[in-house]
């Protein structure tokens, strides 16, 4: 769906923000658009074989939902310990779900392609998943025309890369920022190096941003990010929770902590890095009630 950008009042030097609430998707997060795009795009012979991946959960339910709707079969590799409600979701749209140690699901997933023929969709370093993503880029530019700064949530990268591409292919002057957890702050390290960087599974799994743990950006998004994306900023745990509480206080949306980091992004940097009228990706809100209350208490 076509998802609102809505307003954030100005706070000090920080003039309002609008957000971009992918949360509002169907199943909560922005991945339905990439998952919808490639399993638009497969051959029939890859559709009788069904689709398998790996995700923590957000690309998990995408996959799970459009496979759903195209009639083939799917197959979700998850890391154990992944929120209850993002399996929960998963296996509601009718896909098989299997739990395993986070650092070997994607051999998992593999295993199963090899087994089952089934077509592997990864969850970012893909041209269809990245390009489907890309379309949260050309609505920002459609609805907010006076635009200088949008701000991204970045975990594989699979969002920040296809909204890069559709933003400098039509606005080039636009900024894009991508903005990571102090915690899980792979990208930004490599961003500052000029090359990726990988951090282990004990280092990212300290956040409380879980859909942006990833260990490193894929190699086609880095490609894209090194190119396009213009800085890489990280924020803390407490600005994380503050994100969360201000968008739902103020906006009335629910947003994953994953999802309110290019919020918080803004706030902490917005005076620092010039960056003008700006739009905040929130890229989810798939929450349980409990941990959704614990962050706006």
């Amino acid at each position: 769906m076509r998802t609102p950008v809505l307003a954030l009042r100005a706070r000090g030097t920080c003039p309002a923000l609008l957000i971009k609430a992918e949360s509002l998707q169907p199943i909560g997060a922005f991945k339905l658009r990439g998952a919808t795009n490639a399993i638009a795009q497969l051959t029939a012979e890859q559709r009788a074989a069904g689709v398998v991946t790996h995700s923590s959960g957000n690309h998990a339910q995408a996959i799970a939902s459009a496979a759903a709707a195209a009639g083939i079969r799917a197959e979700v590799v998850m890391p154990i310990g992944s929120p209850a409600i993002k399996v929960e979701a998963t296996e509601r749209w009718g896909a098989t779900v299997t739990l395993v140690p986070a650092e070997t699901r994607a051999a998992a997933c593999q295993d199963i392609a090899d087994r089952t023929g089934a077509h592997i969709i990864p969850p970012f370093d893909d041209a269809r998943v990245i390009a489907g993503q890309g379309t949260v880029g050309l609505e920002i530019l459609e609805q907010v025309p006076d635009v200088e700064s949008v701000l991204v949530p970045v975990g594989g990268g699979g969002l920040i890369s296809g909204i890069a591409v559709a933003i400098k292919a039509l606005r080039p002057d636009v900024r894009v920022v991508a903005v990571e957890p102090e915690l899980a702050g792979d990208l930004a390290e490599g961003f500052a190096r000029k090359r990726i960087s990988r951090w282990s599974v004990e280092q990212t799994s300290r956040t409380i941003a879980e859909g942006v743990r990833t260990q490193q950006v894929g190699e086609l998004n880095w490609e894209i990010i090194r190119a396009l994306v213009d800085d890489a900023v990280t924020v803390s745990e407490e600005q994380i929770r503050s994100a969360v509480k201000l968008i739902f206080t103020e906006a009335r949306i629910v947003a994953e902590p994953s999802g309110a980091v290019s919020a918080a992004g803004y706030f902490a940097h917005a005076e620092r890095l010039g960056l003008g009228r700006t739009v905040a990706v929130v890229s989810g809100g798939n929450v349980d009630s409990a941990s959704f209350a614990q962050l706006i208490r």
